[in-house]
């Protein structure tokens, strides 16, 4: 490969100055138009701006790509392969000796964070449960889905419901809202087994969506806009409240003074479990037959079904056991917030975990895991640019689309030794 030293400058002053004209046209109206009322204000300073950076930093990035190590570097991820890396049967992984310290550090936390950090960890557990779910369904069968948010609201109003209701509490509804939104993913996985790509993704979207106009227009049952209150979990029967109407609470019994922070301690020490439940779980599926077979079906389902497998029961599969991880999450964020809402559950939620899918990498686990705290914790600790949220959410989509496509974390499997006697 031959690189040119010389910049061509005039090249790179045309691709800034349409890098700013393109991103005028797309901040112009987004950031230069501020509503006030039935008026709006222009605010030209802040396009001023973000224009200038956009057309200087594509100038620079436009010289560098013309010197013998941009071009070196282009080459390199034109030419690096992203797909699944394939391991010697002898290969130790280095989690064998990491695991056991974050399960350490994971124990230990509750007991020297904040409330406050330790309700952002609780959060970003939640969507850890709600990737690994979708992961499963997008990242493994290949089945884009854009409704997921509607089995998380299965698992959150079958918690507040079912105490009003029926008197259920957080740990009976914890299994019953795993099956309750297995059941829902059945009922939507079947109606849609013909359907690939695109229309998946609009059914799906769809289903999301009539979920959510339920909760809201049910009055009478779910009470609409206004919510409904979650029950707090408890502790062979002692609640953390102030409080309690029916025994003694948590703090009453071991005579320690009440402390809010108690309820939080709690959840995040059963969500910690959970979590890791379904990490173990998720880990030996995939390397059981079921999970080779949600591979086979994501990279050709012509194929997969040529080999025998029953493609209907393998669809179905990953959208129940999905959705049954979404029921989980469901029930901890409405014990955790205390109060469910329709507005808890739109699109963007969906959204939102698809990105930590594809940005922490299709089928991997770990990438999964690292995106949803990125994800959650770094909105939490970037508040003073709240309102710039969704424009640095689509940057980051943008760059790690261009510099890694396969996401944070690539996909790693064992080779298998070959046997005695054997060919190779």
């Amino acid at each position: 490969m031959s690189a040119s030293s010389s910049i061509n400058f005039n090249k790179s002053l045309i691709d800034g100055l349409l890098a700013g004209l393109l991103a005028l046209i797309v901040f112009g109206p987004i950031v230069g138009v501020v509503l006030d009322g039935y008026e709006f204000n222009a605010q030209f300073d802040r396009v001023a701006w973000m224009v200038g950076i956009v057309a200087i930093g594509r100038f620079v990035v436009s010289c560098f790509f013309q010197t013998a190590k941009g071009q070196a570097l282009a080459f390199q991820y034109a030419n690096n392969d992203d797909g699944v890396v394939v391991r010697s049967p002898d290969h130790k992984s280095k989690l064998v000796w990491i695991i056991p310290v974050v399960i350490a550090i994971g124990l230990l936390v509750p007991f020297v964070a904040s409330k406050y950090v330790l309700t952002v960890i609780i959060l970003g557990l939640i969507y850890v449960l709600l990737g690994l779910g979708l992961n499963i369904v997008v990242g493994l069968a290949g089945l884009l889905d854009l409704g997921f948010v509607g089995f998380y609201a299965i698992g959150a109003y079958g918690l507040a419901l079912g105490y009003e209701n029926l008197g259920l509490g957080f740990w009976s509804m914890l299994p019953i809202a795993a099956i309750l939104a297995a059941i829902a993913g059945a009922i939507l996985g079947f109606p849609v087994l013909r359907m690939h790509g695109d229309y998946l993704a609009i059914v799906t979207l769809g289903f999301g969506e009539i979920i959510r106009l339920v909760l809201t227009n049910w009055a009478s049952f779910t009470h609409g806009p206004n919510g409904v209150s979650a029950p707090l979990p408890t502790l062979f029967g002692l609640e953390f409240k102030r409080r309690s109407r029916d025994g003694e609470t948590f703090h009453e019994f071991f005579n320690i003074p009440y402390d809010s922070a108690y309820k939080y301690m709690f959840v995040y020490l059963i969500l910690f479990i959970v979590v890791w439940a379904v990490l173990f779980v998720k880990h030996r599926l995939v390397k059981m037959p079921i999970g080779r077979a949600w591979e086979a079906l994501r990279e050709d389902e012509i194929a997969c079904r040529s080999l025998g497998l029953n493609h209907v029961l393998v669809k179905l599969s990953a959208f129940m056991l999905g959705a049954s991880t979404a029921g989980l999450a469901g029930v901890f964020f409405a014990t955790y917030q205390g109060f469910v809402n329709p507005s808890s559950f739109t699109f963007f939620e969906s959204a939102l975990i698809l990105a930590i899918v594809v940005l922490g990498g299709m089928g991997s686990t770990l990438g999964v895991v690292i995106a949803a705290f990125c994800l959650t914790v770094l909105p939490e600790l970037l508040r003073e640019f709240a309102e710039y949220r969704v424009l640095m959410f689509g940057i980051l989509m943008v760059v790690m689309m261009i510099w890694k496509p396969r996401g944070i974390v690539r996909v790693t499997r064992t080779g298998f030794a070959a046997r005695k006697g054997v060919i190779k």
